[in-house]
């Protein structure tokens, strides 16, 4: 297929501003996931300690242990549609969100979207690195009985989880 359109794909994109090594697809030889790595992917998002947290809750709120985790399961899977159709194209043409967000928002809109993403993201790494600093108060708590004493012992176990996280992070 040597047409226009398969000699515009060819064009050199580097000077675009449009464009940039991240929002290159990923070539097919780098696409190794198989389906496994996907749903174990998946698994791995919907067994973690917010899970448990919200399992919890439910208990707590008077669900017994297979109402909670049938409660969790079914949102689980109503989350696993949208979330499907959202990869299906990246993992088919080895797109990034924000590419794909360009074809139903445009260029613009895409940075709209993305954004929207990251608040989303940002506002999870807060309530994971909250459970974080709550685990670290206790072991710190159990570990030196002096902690508790200490005024802000929890903000402060908030600051050292968080900045453990961006240590790693980076």
């Amino acid at each position: 297929m040597r047409g226009v359109a398969a000699e515009h794909l060819d064009a050199d994109l580097s000077g675009s501003p449009l464009w940039n090594p991240d929002l290159a697809p990923t070539p097919l030889s780098r696409r190794t996931w198989s389906t496994y790595n996907i749903a174990a992917l998946w698994i791995g998002m919907a067994v973690v300690i917010t899970t448990y947290t919200l399992a919890s809750g439910l208990m707590q709120q008077g669900m017994t242990w297979y109402q909670a985790l049938f409660t969790i399961l079914l949102g689980n899977v109503i989350v696993l549609l949208p979330m499907i159709l959202n990869a299906h194209a990246g993992t088919k043409y080895g797109i990034s969100f924000p590419v794909l967000c360009r074809a139903s928002f445009g260029v613009r809109g895409a940075n709209v979207a993305a954004m929207l993403r990251a608040i989303v993201a940002c506002g999870w790494f807060g309530i994971q690195t909250w459970i974080g600093a709550l685990a670290l108060d206790a072991l710190m708590n159990a570990a030196w009985s002096g902690w508790s004493q200490i005024g802000i012992h929890t903000a402060l176990s908030f600051a050292i989880f968080w900045g453990i996280q961006v240590w790693i992070i980076l």
